[in-house]
């Protein structure tokens, strides 16, 4: 389903419109005009916390009306949605830090909204994994976004197995709760010698950027209790000398296959491996037997 997009500027008007908006992910003077419009604009707020949001628009003087659509209800509140479109309202949605749908909720809705037939336009913004990657100093032409690694530490090393031959560099989410774990699975499944950028409260009053060899990473969060603080990005450098080709895509393949359809995941992992899309897809066939 296509829809062309309104580029009107602060002033542009649409009815029965999704806006995917991204807000601050700590520092409340980054988030756009536009975003602020089409916030005020809108007949009402799609938000993964309410009160979270509630404090947003109260920073700013709006008043919009703040609908629940969280990772527990989004299939259900979608239904709210579809009906308000129907009725010719344009929402906003919001998650409570950075752009929705990314590593937060948001993409069910998305989808339903675009199977019903009404637009959905994106409000760029802040992203905290694109932040601590522009921070981090590497100059990979090439990164693979990962999001959050599994919780327990068996499937999150099977997962760093499939990762570590790539060369790209690596971006994930990560608890603070979790993080020292992490950090120890990633030096042994990627190898000591990589280097890490631990990016913690990104714009916040104590944001910190740290870089070093994964083998010296776990040592320095357990230096200090407030180093452990806060939601992380973990930049990691990708393999050296790492297979090219038919390698690369199978090993992408074993890592998007889980997690995307079939051919999604071959259309990335042609992507990323730079391998031919027919093989691709035979090999994804043959990967996804029993």
């Amino acid at each position: 389903m296509e829809h062309a997009a309104a580029h009107g500027g602060a002033g542009e008007e649409r009815r029965a419109t999704l806006y995917v908006v991204a807000t601050p992910i700590g520092n409340l003077a980054d988030i756009s005009q536009r975003a602020l419009d089409v916030l005020r604009r809108v007949d009402a707020v799609a938000a993964e916390d309410t009160r979270v949001t509630r404090r947003l628009l109260a920073h700013y003087g709006i008043a919009t009306r703040l609908i629940a659509v969280h990772e527990h209800n989004e299939r259900r509140a979608a239904g709210q949605v579809l009906a308000l479109l129907a009725a010719g309202k344009s929402l906003a949605l919001t998650c409570d830090a950075g752009t929705p749908a990314i590593s937060d909720p948001g993409a069910l809705l998305v989808a339903a909204v675009r199977g019903a037939g009404y637009p959905v336009t994106p409000v760029p913004g802040p992203n905290a994994a694109v932040a601590a990657l522009s921070a981090s100093g590497f100059a990979s032409p090439h990164f693979l976004f990962y999001g959050f690694l599994p919780e327990r530490s068996a499937a999150r090393r099977r997962a760093l197995a499939a990762l570590a031959p790539l060369p790209f560099t690596l971006v994930f989410h990560e608890a603070p709760h979790r993080v020292e774990a992490c950090v120890a699975d990633l030096r042994d499944g990627l190898g000591g010698e990589r280097r890490i950028v631990l990016a913690r409260e990104l714009t916040k009053l104590f944001e910190t950027l740290h870089e070093c060899a994964l083998a010296e990473a776990v040592e320095w969060l357990a230096g200090n209790a407030l180093r452990r603080k806060g939601e992380f990005v973990l930049i990691v450098e990708g393999a050296v000398g790492a297979p090219a080709g038919d390698e690369a895509g199978r090993r992408a393949l074993e890592v998007l296959l889980p997690e995307l359809p079939l051919r999604q995941a071959v259309d990335l992992a042609a992507r990323i491996g730079g391998g031919g899309k027919k093989e691709l897809y035979r090999l994804a066939l043959e990967l996804k037997k029993p």
